[in-house]
Order: structure tokens, then sequence, then C-alpha cells
């Protein structure tokens, strides 16, 4: 029987059938040992095979379908493990906010570079914007939403006053849509918002340290009611990321890419050459130094992987 994983924590899978019987499952041992590359082998999103106990509502996890897609990082810039995040989704949607806590550049930077390696449609919403009526927080807002507007879709939302949650429905309908980002940037709530009969739960950020609290344990795969899926994940401090040959790196932020073949060398890797497109782009606007600097960031951390 084939089923879709919803959770998983780490020993028991909840796992959905075509009819929405649910089943807790374990995972062979075999299964387990095959997949030792990440730290988890089977992940919210992934289609399995099942064989179901005689009380009807515990079982194994036989088999993995492969994959169509998944997302996957590493824990920390040094970390030899990595982890997949959620598998089969058709875009994966980073919740940002400004302040209260700052989502820093460089982490949506490796989050896109990362949903581009896997071809996987990569949204913005940038979240409490009712928090953000002073003119310098207007101004940060708006240098974020310059850096990205032309690159991916970005969306203004407030959980709070209801501000963009309309645009977020019609944006997930249909769709299995990964949900992500650090821990306080209110990505619960604003689920909440978008499907109140979730009533996930939800907690405030600490005011003395400006950062967000855990709320949400392990990845949970939900169904809407208008159809599709939604992921929550558990909050994300870093980003580290896996797989990458440092030399390809610049294929996955489109606007270095597009001006990468005016180089003067084909190997060219945008930091010192000669006659370099992407560095005079940069120079002209074309690549917002914000993206260039986190290019250069995920190519040195290649190279330091590689070196420990």
């Amino acid at each position: 029987m084939k089923g879709k994983v919803l959770k998983s924590t780490g020993s028991w899978y909840t796992v959905i059938d075509d009819e929405g019987n649910l089943y807790k499952c374990k995972i062979r041992g075999k299964l387990r040992l095959n997949s030792s590359r990440t730290t988890n082998p089977i992940t919210v999103g992934d289609t399995v095979e099942i064989s179901v106990e005689d009380d009807g509502v515990t079982g194994n996890i036989d088999s993995v379908v492969p994959r169509r897609n998944y997302i996957i990082r590493r824990s920390s810039n040094l970390s030899r493990e990595a982890h997949i995040i959620a598998a089969n989704i058709d875009q994966a949607v980073l919740v940002v906010t400004i302040d209260f806590p700052e989502t820093n550049l460089v982490f949506i930077d490796r989050y896109l570079a990362t949903s581009e390696a896997y071809q996987i449609p990569a949204v913005l919403l940038f979240n409490k914007v009712d928090l953000y009526s002073d003119e310098m927080f207007q101004e940060k807002l708006s240098y974020y939403e310059t850096i990205y507007k032309p690159l991916y879709p970005c969306y203004r939302v407030s959980a709070k006053t209801g501000e963009g949650i309309d645009a977020v429905r019609q944006l997930i309908q249909g769709k299995a849509s990964l949900f992500s980002g650090n821990s306080g940037v209110g990505k619960s709530t604003l689920i909440n918002r978008v499907e109140p009969n979730l009533n996930l739960k939800t907690a405030d950020i600490s005011h003395y340290h400006l950062k967000g609290k855990h709320t949400t344990t392990f990845s949970e795969m939900f169904p809407l009611e208008a159809g599709g899926f939604i992921i929550d994940t558990p909050g994300i401090k870093g980003f580290g990321l896996v797989d990458m040959d440092k030399r390809e790196i610049f294929h996955f932020f489109p606007e270095i890419f597009r001006v990468a073949a005016q180089c003067q060398y084909k190997n060219c890797t945008h930091e010192h050459e000669p006659g370099c497109a992407v560095k005079d782009a940069v120079e002209n606007g074309s690549v917002h130094p914000s993206r260039y600097y986190s290019y250069l960031s995920i190519v040195n951390d290649q190279e330091q992987k590689y070196r420990t």
C-alpha cells in the first residue's frame, strides 16, 4: 500500500493513504542502514510503500518511492551531516522578517540557492509588516524588496492584521508548499491565519534577545481545505549547503548566471579574474552587492568544507 508521510518524529512516522486513513509506522532496519548519508532516511512529503499490521493502525515502511525533488541542508556550516527538510514539494515559501527578529540576507540567499539547486520555485513572505510603520523600518523593508522582487515573487503579509493573507491562500492552493524561516518570524501564526482549523502551537519571541522560541518541534505536513498541503517546519538557525561544486554555485544565483556567460574566461570564479562580467555587474548595480557577497560566502564555505 502506498501513502504519504505527514509527520516524522525520528522513530515514528505518520502516513496517510489515498482514502485519508492514518497509520503510525516505523521503518525497516535495512532501509535505515541504506540511507545513512542523511540524518533522516525518510522525510515529510515522501511517498512510501507500507505494510499494515493486523490492528489496522500501525505498520512498517518498506520502501521509499523515488523523490521528485527535495530540499536539504547541513545543520551548521562545518557539519558533515545533512538533513532533508521535505520532499516532493511544489514551492518553498520562506517567511522573512526585517526585525523582531531580523532575517539575515545571507541566510535568505543560502535558502534561495538551495531551492534553485533542487529546481524548487521559491517565494518570499515579508511577515509582521504591521510592526514596520516607522520610516526607518519602511526603508529597510523597501531595501529587502529592491534586492529580491526582481528575482522572486515577494509578498507583504501580516498574520495580525490579515494583510496579504488572501494572496497567500491563493498562492498555496492545490500545491505542496514548504514553509520555512528563522525562529520567531511568525511562521506558525501565519499558517494558522491562512488555515485557521490547524491551530498550530505558537509562542511570543523573547523581547530581551529578539529571538524566537522554538514551538514547532518536528516537520509536519497538513492537508488544506482548498486542496494541497502545507508543511510547517522547526525554525532554522543556519542554512549550510550540501553537495554543491564551488564552480557551479553561480548557477544558483539567477542574475549572476545570466551575466557570467560574458566573462572573459570560461572558468571564471567571479572572485579575482580580469574581464569578469559579474564583478562589472556588481559595479553597475545589475547584480546587487549583497547577493554577490552571499555568493562569495557560499564559495568560501564550500572550500572550508573540503579542507576539514
